[in-house]
């Protein structure tokens, strides 16, 4: 498998993966555990595990410079795009807010061209395009909310954009698993601190329990991991557009667990976001902005 397939199929299970998320968590809410709870649970679960992988591996941790870059990305970068996301989700409708953090792709592919000096080609653009007016229909047409609201899912997304920026610099230094350690251990104490402070509502059940743990392992562990190293083998941009999967994956598992109903829109956009994975798969690695893989 060349290099830039295995990236494409390494973003596919990405987006799987934090696709599964929402579903995950509205069963855990459900049983009791609010939003806060369930963000610090899932770090203070992955990150002792991915401390075992990187030591049953031989390892070694990111030091100086490299360390409070990966440090900054989990404590700040990943800390703020959840609780802005989380917390605009009690300001507005959960179609308007997703739409709004999907912009990602599009503001980290302008960024790329200016900040990392990265080509556009015609079947880049073209597949951005695409994965966008998909990510619209698959979402829903609900939106409605507050002004707060659609202030902060703005943010999720630039915080979110600048997230995988410097992620797209720093990993190849470390390497996906290291820096996926240190981005999960820092998330976990900055949310060990809110927990202090707040005192949520933990799981009840061991329904909700069960819950939890496939968002750590599933959708925290696999799904970081997994995206940095697409993402080394892609870049920034084709690693941002192949991840409107995501809500493809939510909707369909929504359908299927949660009952919910799946319109022929929906369908639409799923098609057309998977058009969008076929024309990027098949495109040629642009040499001179190629990705440093790990």
């Amino acid at each position: 498998m060349s290099p830039r397939a295995a990236g494409v199929v390494l973003i596919a299970v990405s987006a799987a993966s934090f696709g599964a998320m929402a579903v995950f968590a509205r069963l855990a809410y459900d049983d009791g555990a609010d939003v806060t709870a369930v963000l610090f649970l899932r770090f203070a679960i992955a990150a002792p595990l991915m401390a075992l992988l990187m030591r049953l591996r031989g390892l070694a941790w990111p030091r100086g410079r490299l360390l409070a870059g990966l440090a900054a990305m989990g404590g700040l970068g990943y800390v703020g795009q959840s609780l802005s996301f989380f917390t605009a989700l009690t300001k507005a409708s959960a179609s308007l807010v997703a739409l709004l953090l999907y912009a990602y792709p599009a503001i980290v592919t302008v960024l790329s061209v200016l900040v990392l000096g990265e080509r556009l080609t015609r079947p880049r653009v073209a597949a951005l395009g695409v994965a966008l007016a998909g990510a619209v229909l698959t979402i829903g047409p609900e939106l409605s909310g507050e002004p707060l609201g659609v202030v902060l899912g703005a943010s999720a997304a630039v915080i979110y954009s600048a997230y995988i920026l410097v992620g797209s610099r720093l990993t190849p230094r470390s390497g996906a698993l290291p820096a996926s350690a240190v981005i999960m251990a820092a998330a976990a104490a900055v949310y060990a601190v809110v927990v202090a402070v707040q005192r949520p509502a933990f799981p009840a059940t061991a329904g909700s329990w069960a819950a939890v743990v496939a968002i750590a392992l599933v959708s925290t562990v696999v799904a970081i991991t997994t995206f940095f190293a697409g993402m080394a083998r892609l870049g920034p941009t084709d690693a941002s557009t192949l991840s409107t999967l995501e809500p493809v994956v939510t909707v369909v598992l929504a359908a299927l667990v949660l009952d919910e109903r799946l319109s022929a829109a929906q369908l639409v956009g799923g098609l057309l976001i998977l058009a969008a994975v076929v024309v990027l798969a098949r495109a040629p690695l642009d040499r001179a902005a190629a990705p440093v893989a790990p």
